[in-house]
């Protein structure tokens, strides 16, 4: 079976959203869309908590976020336990969010990457596994109480 990936934007990352939405599926996935459905202005909290919920309970294991800059979007996924939204420019950083900070929820800042870069940072973030290892130790004491 498919891994879930849900996806939302606000109205900034509407258009790059629905590019994105056909790259996942064109890669195997199956996408569920969170929302918006067009380019009317929202507000990216409507958005960004409801997929980090799925995250957050076990329903998705790793999510997509899009906003103009990416850090509304990523601030307020992070208020969730177990979250850990990146906000990714660029491809080799995609790598690093998941390889060294197991980073579960990629968020794209739609304003500032273009369609190409957007593809090859959505590749490199769903294709690079997490190294574990002395990485782990640091991850686990991102939240609170491990720390």
């Amino acid at each position: 079976m498919a891994e879930r990936i849900p996806i939302a934007s606000d109205h900034a990352g509407f258009e790059l959203k629905e590019k994105l939405r056909a790259t996942l599926a064109e890669m195997g996935y199956e996408v569920e869309d969170v929302g918006t459905h067009s380019t009317a202005s929202t507000d990216y909290p409507d958005y960004a908590h409801p997929l980090a919920e799925k995250v957050e309970k076990g329903e998705a294991k790793r999510g997509v976020l899009l906003c103009g800059t990416g850090l509304g979007m990523s601030y307020a996924a992070n208020r969730h336990h177990g979250v850990r939204a990146a906000v990714v420019w660029d491809p080799e950083i995609a790598k690093f969010a998941r390889s060294h900070n197991d980073a579960n929820v990629l968020v794209l800042p739609a304003r500032f990457v273009t369609e190409e870069a957007a593809v090859a940072i959505l590749r490199n973030f769903l294709d690079t596994p997490f190294e574990g290892g002395r990485h782990a130790t640091r991850v686990r004491k991102i939240e609170p109480e491990n720390g």
